[in-house]
């Protein structure tokens, strides 16, 4: 073996060293000039070959036999460097450990003091925490998990079918670039470090001059309500991020699922190619600011990534990616990653993960005051338990019992969802009936239907439905009982769900369910809202504006006949001077007598003419 040869010349080297430095003092001196060992040359020589081998032995020969001849030769000189060696003070034979460990100290000073163990101890809970949202690369790539559940050969054929090799792109963890796509440039997108503040480094996306130009023009294609418009400034940017993201959802529309996954897939790879250096995924210690629109763009382009591949049954790299999501600002999640990340923990069956999850964050986030925790975290208490071969539910069935009685309102409408009847003392009950059909905060109808849409899947289960049914004539008894329960939370529902937060909102909208759009308050739901950029919070910070528009003069007074004719005739300008006498031709005379029509649909005072309508009864 030649690793098992190198290593044994290493040692038998190393031991004759140290036989040499145990010697006289005479030897020592006749030694100490020679050239030491370094234990770089010993790693080097466990990576050389046979030849290599073969030189070092004949080294090691020659290095021996010079040595016996020198001991054989003791010479003043020797004698001298003796008497030097013994005068040496202990400050200067440690002279290149001195040198180490200021080396040592100048990285400590840029990098910062590395804690010990015992140090670290004490803030154990905040390590824990961290770690609930930390990441592993491999889990971001859905075609490892694809490979896992149907085989490497349907992962293969899909790559082979993405085409081959025409264009180089950079390795990426978000997302799998595609040969199809065009070669990656500069466009003006970067990242900076703000500040590293309690343990967390905060970032924040850069737009150069002449990606904010982009942006502008993006701006106008978007007003002008016309998709081919963004198409265009995307053949010419090909990874303009919020055209990358509006023409997804244009896409997603049209029912092209394809690509609009392609689309965000490139904007992703986009965000990746212009991370910071410092950047880190997997930490779970990078913030960035959802109040800068520079940002707002990258967690769009991961929540709606996250939706399309748990739609392709990739539910642990959906998981993962909430993760990620939740770790950029965990105290604000602009996006409310909590209303979703139960689900895909327990489609992917992280039981223990959710469980741990609930117990960590309840104490400083109430979850258990959102019917999705407060539902999916006895369920998953139930399959843990399950699957582990034990009977003992009892912790499972008090939590959802205490869960039924807080939020009643979920039993029917999940039922439904389910295409599942129950025993008939569970649906005819008046607490469930009369809960279901009476007015229940807005806030928390939205929260039920939201997790009713989203989670119904996980409750189809024949066990988990008789489970459900147990528990629920339980809980039926106990409101026959006049548990004391009930009266605590009804006042808990009426005080606690007077209004819905923005990025529940906000949420809502991305999620796209229907039944729960249609429970939006009417002054979010009758504005327009614009996909690359859903209900921005109302305190954002922008780093740059958008430069005025011109205008044309007099717009906002004209009447609706005059704007007709400016959509027909762009060039044409009411306000301009009359002509005069020397101006002549069809587009003059055009242009003479749309004036005149127009100066006779004006009053005698030169106001427009109100069309105030039919006459209406009014009405005592």
């Amino acid at each position: 073996n030649v690793r098992a040869t190198m290593s044994s010349r290493s040692l038998r080297r190393l031991q004759r060293d140290k036989a040499v430095g145990d010697g006289s003092d005479e030897d020592v001196g006749i030694v100490s000039g020679k050239s030491k060992v370094s234990a770089f040359a010993l790693l080097n020589e466990e990576v050389d070959g046979d030849a290599s081998d073969q030189d070092d032995e004949g080294r090691e020969e020659t290095e021996e036999t010079t040595q016996k001849v020198e001991t054989v030769k003791p010479s003043q000189k020797s004698k001298k460097k003796k008497k030097k060696k013994r005068t040496v003070k202990p400050n200067q034979q440690n002279g290149g450990t001195d040198d180490v460990d200021a080396e040592i100290k100048a990285v400590n000073e840029m990098l910062g003091e590395v804690k010990s163990l015992s140090s670290e101890q004490p803030v154990a809970g905040a390590i824990d925490m961290r770690s609930l949202l930390t990441v592993e690369h491999r889990l971001l790539n859905a075609d490892n998990e694809m490979r896992r559940i149907f085989g490497s050969h349907v992962v293969r054929s899909e790559q082979r079918r993405r085409g081959h090799g025409r264009t180089y792109h950079r390795a990426t963890w978000l997302a799998t670039p595609r040969d199809s796509w065009p070669q990656m440039t500069k466009i003006g997108l970067s990242m900076e470090l703000i500040e590293k503040k309690n343990g967390c480094q905060h970032f924040s996306f850069v737009h150069s001059p002449q990606y904010q130009k982009i942006q502008f023009d993006f701006l106008d294609a978007v007003e002008s309500f016309n998709p081919d418009n963004i198409a265009a400034l995307l053949h010419l940017y090909p990874y303009h991020i919020d055209s990358l993201l509006q023409l997804s959802e244009v896409c997603k529309m049209s029912e092209d699922r394809q690509m609009a996954i392609q689309l965000i897939d490139r904007a992703l790879y986009a965000f990746e190619c212009s991370f910071h250096t410092l950047f880190n995924l997997t930490q779970g210690n990078c913030r960035l600011d959802f109040k800068r629109p520079e940002n707002r763009s990258f967690f769009y382009a991961l929540f709606r990534h996250l939706i399309l591949v748990g739609q392709r049954g990739c539910y642990r790299t959906a998981m993962e990616f909430c993760k990620l999501l939740l770790g950029f600002d965990p105290d604000g999640d602009p996006l409310c990653v909590l209303l979703m990340i139960d689900f895909y923990a327990l489609r992917a069956q992280e039981f223990k993960f959710l469980i741990r999850m609930f117990n960590d964050w309840e104490p400083h986030r109430n979850l258990s005051q959102l019917p999705n925790w407060a539902l999916s975290v006895p369920l998953a208490m139930f399959n843990d338990i399950t699957e582990s071969g034990s009977e003992d539910t009892s912790k499972a069935d008090k939590m959802l019992q205490e869960s039924l009685l807080m939020f009643p309102s979920v039993v029917i409408p999940l039922l439904d969802k389910c295409s599942v009847e129950l025993n008939s003392v569970v649906m005819k009950h008046p607490y469930f009936m009369h809960i279901a059909q009476s007015s229940e905060p807005a806030a928390l109808n939205q929260l039920v239907s939201l997790f009713i849409e989203r989670n119904n899947s996980v409750w189809k289960v024949p066990e988990v439905l008789l489970w459900l049914e147990r528990n629920a004539r339980v809980v039926c008894e106990r409101v026959d009982n006049q548990d004391p329960l009930i009266e605590e939370y009804r006042t808990c529902r009426e005080s606690r769900y007077r209004g819905t937060p923005r990025n529940v909102h906000r949420h809502i909208i991305m999620a796209d369910y229907q039944n729960v759009l249609a429970l939006l308050p009417r002054e979010i739901a009758d504005k327009p809202v614009m996909m690359h950029d859903p209900l921005p919070p109302l305190d954002s910070i922008s780093s740059y504006s958008r430069p005025p528009r011109r205008t044309r003069v007099g717009t906002t007074e004209q009447n609706p006949f005059s704007l007709f004719l400016s959509s027909l005739m762009p060039s044409f300008n009411p306000e301009a001077p009359a002509l005069q006498d020397g101006d002549v031709g069809p587009l003059a005379s055009l242009s003479q007598s749309v004036r005149e029509l127009l100066e006779a649909l004006r009053g005698p005072q030169g106001e427009d003419i109100e069309h105030n309508g039919p006459p209406v009864d009014e009405v005592d």
